[in-house]
C-alpha cells in the first residue's frame, strides 16, 4: 500500500517524467482526433505506447528508477489516453458508443470501488489482474485500428469487428473479476 508521506519523498526520476509527459500528450492526441488530424493522433498515440515501454525498461532495469509513484502513475496514463481515446473516437463514430460507455463504465467502477474502500477507511490493494493486462492489450489493438481505419480509409471491418468484441468481453470479465475482488476485501 502506499502514503502520501512515500510519495512525496520519491525522486522526481526519469520514467515518471516520461510518464508525466504521455498525460500531458492525452488532450493533445484527442484535440488533433477532434479537428480532423488523425494521421498525427495515430503518430501521437503510437509514441505514448513507445514512451510506455521505454519507461517501463528504465523502471525495471535502471537501478533507482523505480518507484512508488512510478507505479501509481502509468497505468492512470495509460487509462487516460485509452479512456480519452474511446470517448473522441465514439463522439467521432469511429468506435460504437456502446463499447465506449463499456469501456468507461468499467473504469469508474474500479476507480469508484477504490475510493469508497479509502472513504470506508478500508483500503483494498491496487493490483493488475491478468484479465486487466489482456483487456488492456486488446484495448490498444482495437484503438490502433480504429485510427488506422479514420486516418488510412483500410476496410478492416472484420478485424474491428472481432477486436470490438473481444474488447467487450474481456472489460465485462475484468470489471466481474475486480468487483469479486472489491467485495470480497470490503467484506474482510
Amino acid at each position: 500500500m502506499w502514503n502520501m508521506t512515500s510519495m512525496e519523498n520519491t525522486p522526481l526520476t526519469i520514467p515518471n517524467l516520461i510518464t508525466i509527459a504521455r498525460l500531458i500528450a492525452v488532450p493533445v492526441i484527442v484535440l488533433l482526433v477532434l479537428n480532423g488530424e488523425v494521421g498525427w493522433a495515430f503518430v501521437g498515440f503510437v509514441l505514448a505506447g513507445l514512451s510506455d515501454a521505454v519507461d517501463g525498461a528504465i523502471a525495471r532495469h535502471v537501478p533507482g528508477q523505480a518507484s512508488e509513484l512510478g507505479r501509481l502513475l502509468d497505468p492512470i496514463a495509460d487509462k487516460a489516453l485509452l479512456v480519452s481515446l474511446f470517448i473522441v473516437l465514439a463522439v467521432e463514430a469511429e468506435v460504437p458508443v456502446w463499447l465506449a460507455i463499456l469501456v468507461v463504465s468499467r473504469d469508474m467502477l474500479i476507480v469508484g470501488g477504490v475510493i469508497l474502500s479509502w472513504v470506508a477507511d478500508r483500503p483494498v490493494p491496487i493490483v493488475p489482474l491478468m484479465v486487466s493486462k489482456a483487456n488492456t492489450a486488446a484495448q490498444i489493438v482495437y484503438v490502433t485500428l480504429a485510427l488506422s481505419v479514420a486516418w488510412l480509409g483500410w476496410q478492416l471491418g472484420w478485424a474491428v469487428d472481432i477486436t470490438a468484441i473481444v474488447v467487450a468481453v474481456l472489460t465485462v470479465v475484468s470489471a466481474a473479476a475486480y468487483l469479486r475482488g472489491w467485495l470480497r476485501d470490503m467484506q474482510g
